[in-house]
């Protein structure tokens, strides 16, 4: 039996015991994100939602196979937060794929405190179709599914049987089953009366279960939960990226759905605890974010009071090894590395490794063809008055 053929379907049981301690972190994390973020100006805010819109987007997509470039992503959705002009040059560059999951992420979380109805769900499901095909293969778009055939999650095999995982709720009780999850949804009594990670836990479960569409439900799955963590934190601001961190641990949140899902029992105490600690790693990883912007900011601005001659290319080269880190730029920088990166000459590149060098910025090691650079961390002096915590 599945999870939907139990006969108190769908009566959801958690321990609340059991997660009080995983939630009380998950909490303290969050009051943490929000004390950093409340520190910031606004450009720096609206700067870490730029980056949080494209992590979601790009993470959401690779969940399901699919690859975003994060250049482009971060720059549809800096449009979109109205932090760059938006002109024709920008409008042929637009991609569908990113715009159509920019869409479903951005409706996901605004209007916050509009109820949720079907027609939204249908709304959110017709952007990522923009087509009405998913690949080759067209689709109902903007509806339940209506095949009449099992909704089933399947592994496929070269050789025997393919391994069936899960198989969904028939198509035609597929509304009905809705139904039941968007009044639930919508319950003021739930939401004074449960925490609102767990209920945005139990509501992306929920989903899952039923799968209503014919493709795109892990994705407007994660959409649920983070409009159910937006009326959490009643805000649309999206500031962290929950997606990501499901990325980050994808075998576990198949693992954990799985085991959810694939029996007659109500009882989701473990389904949620996973949830609550990916919830507090995506709030950890913010302010990891943010800490890391100021050390970066405090590095130039070190760097610029010691050093105000130095040239758009010797910027250009120091911040690609700063964001490589410590022993991340592979094989260290060269001459011919230098060059290629800056688009200088060998002999430009030369003399300005040399003065990076003189400078203490570059510090210098091997000799001839063996000859290679790293930048000097130590520079910052400003690092751990940077520390927002």
């Amino acid at each position: 039996m599945l999870i939907w053929q139990a006969p108190d379907w769908p009566q959801w049981r958690f321990d609340a015991q059991a997660l009080q301690a995983s939630l009380a972190t998950a909490r303290i994390a969050q009051g943490r994100m929000l004390g950093v973020i409340g520190s910031l100006r606004l450009a720096d805010v609206q700067a870490l939602q730029n980056e949080e819109w494209a992590e979601e987007a790009v993470a959401t997509a690779q969940i399901e196979g699919e690859l975003l470039q994060i250049d482009s992503v971060r720059a549809s959705a800096a449009r979109r937060l109205g932090l760059t002009q938006s002109g024709r040059a920008q409008q042929r560059q637009r991609e569908p794929r990113i715009e159509a999951t920019l869409d479903v992420i951005e409706a996901a979380v605004q209007d916050w405190q509009r109820p949720l109805d079907a027609e939204r769900l249908f709304g959110w499901h017709a952007a990522l179709f923009p087509t009405g095909r998913s690949g080759i293969t067209r689709i109902v778009v903007g509806g339940w599914r209506t095949h009449l055939e099992p909704m089933q999650i399947v592994t496929p095999q070269l050789r025997g049987p393919d391994v069936v995982h899960y198989e969904a709720p028939p198509s035609a009780n597929v509304a009905a089953h809705m139904a039941q999850l968007i009044d639930w949804f919508n319950d003021d009594g739930v939401r004074a009366g449960m925490d609102g990670i767990v209920r945005a836990a139990i509501a992306h479960l929920w989903l899952e279960a039923i799968h209503p569409f014919e493709d795109g439900n892990g994705r407007i799955g994660r959409a649920l939960s983070d409009l159910a963590m937006a009326q959490d934190m009643r805000s649309g601001a999206r500031l962290f990226s929950l997606s990501h961190q499901i990325w980050l641990d994808r075998a576990g949140y198949y693992r954990e759905l799985n085991a959810a899902s694939s029996r007659p029992s109500l009882d989701v105490t473990e389904w949620v605890r996973w949830f609550v600690q990916c919830v507090e790693k995506a709030y950890d990883a913010t302010v990891a974010q943010v800490q890391a912007a100021a050390r970066k900011g405090g590095f130039w601005a070190t760097l610029m009071e010691r050093h105000p001659g130095l040239t758009a290319t010797q910027r250009k080269v120091v911040n690609r090894l700063y964001d490589a880190g410590p022993g991340g730029f592979d094989g260290g920088m060269s001459t011919e590395k230098y060059a290629a990166i800056a688009q200088v000459s060998r002999a430009t590149a030369y003399r300005e490794l040399t003065q990076l060098t003189e400078w203490g910025v570059f510090l210098r090691t091997g000799q001839g063809r063996g000859t290679r650079y790293a930048l000097d961390f130590q520079v910052d002096g400003g690092a751990a008055s940077a520390q927002l915590l």
